[in-house]
């Protein structure tokens, strides 16, 4: 679910993972594996992940919690 909503935010303005990766100081592969739900990022992960894609972390965790509400 996270990282779905990794994805679409990586997405939606439009750069790779490698790009991501690079702006947020982590490696490519750790990115492809959040955005499949392989690996959990920590909170300071995830600050440096949202900074790049525009968005707070709250607003990613709000759609996560409206995604799992909306399919139990």
């Amino acid at each position: 679910m996270l990282g779905e909503e990794i994805r679409k935010a990586r997405l939606k303005i439009g750069i790779s993972q490698e790009t991501l990766a690079d702006r947020s100081g982590l490696h490519r592969t750790y990115i492809s594996l959040l955005e499949r739900n392989r690996k959990s990022p920590t909170l300071d992960t995830l600050f440096r992940i949202c900074k790049p894609l525009s968005i707070s972390v709250s607003s990613l965790i709000k759609k996560v919690e409206a995604e799992r509400d909306e399919n139990r």
